[in-house]
């Protein structure tokens, strides 16, 4: 009698287990039944006010947002600009009772709407939504963090590269953006903290180099560009 055969076909290869697919917040926030409002607004359009009532979470299905924080001495400054696929106006979540500053449609947007006591449900019983909600956040206070380093320790030529590039959302993979939507020279000072007159100089300087071009009307950002930010 014959013994089976314990041999086994080495050429077959085990297949490999599928990898989870990312999870996809404007899917979720589409089907999960959660109760938002859709919100266009055209450029240049305040979205809440410092001072207005803390009490929605807001997501940018499209376009792009400014935050921006003015002193009691009239002075303005630009600490964030936001794009597709990022949720602002999370204070709400924390307590704030109010806006602690002004955010801004810089080019046509699309924005969900989220009433706070809704948000705070959802994050409650749907995991993956908290999930990617405090990867948000994590990544927020990294970039801040970041931010503030740049500010104390590098010169305004690095600042003004750096935030062309996160303007671009280079080394981003999920939804690169080369060219930027028009973008004056004075949100550019402000935003990096010095004057239209050095932001021009420094701009010319780096089309010149090649860093940057100007196409019909937009800003097209090059890859190059992060010389400047890698140079000692």
């Amino acid at each position: 009698m014959e013994r089976p055969s314990l041999s086994m076909d080495l050429t077959k290869q085990p297949r490999e287990p599928k990898k989870p697919a990312a999870f996809d917040a404007q899917a979720f926030l589409d089907s999960a039944g959660i109760a938002k409002r859709v919100v266009e607004f055209r450029p240049n359009t305040v979205i809440f006010s410092q001072g207005d009532p803390s009490d929605t979470v807001l997501y940018i299905q499209k376009g792009g947002v400014q935050l921006s924080v003015l002193s009691e001495t009239g002075k303005q400054a630009i600490v964030a600009t936001l794009g597709a696929g990022e949720f602002f106006g999370e204070g709400a979540l924390a307590g704030q009772p109010v806006r602690m500053g002004t955010a801004s449609a810089t080019i046509a947007s699309t924005v969900l709407v989220i009433e706070k006591r809704e948000m705070m449900r959802v994050l409650h019983e749907q995991h993956d939504l908290s999930d990617r909600f405090i990867a948000h956040m994590l990544a927020r206070n990294v970039r801040i963090e970041a931010d503030l380093v740049d500010q104390l320790f590098n010169s305004s030529e690095k600042r003004l590269a750096r935030t062309l590039l996160l303007l671009a959302r280079y080394g981003r993979q999920d939804e690169p953006q080369h060219v930027l939507p028009k973008i004056s020279q004075e949100a550019l000072a402000e935003m990096i903290g010095t004057t239209r007159s050095r932001v021009n100089f420094f701009m010319n300087k780096f089309r010149k180099l090649g860093f940057i071009d100007y196409d019909g009307g937009g800003l097209k950002v090059n890859s190059s560009l992060l010389s400047v930010v890698l140079h000692d």
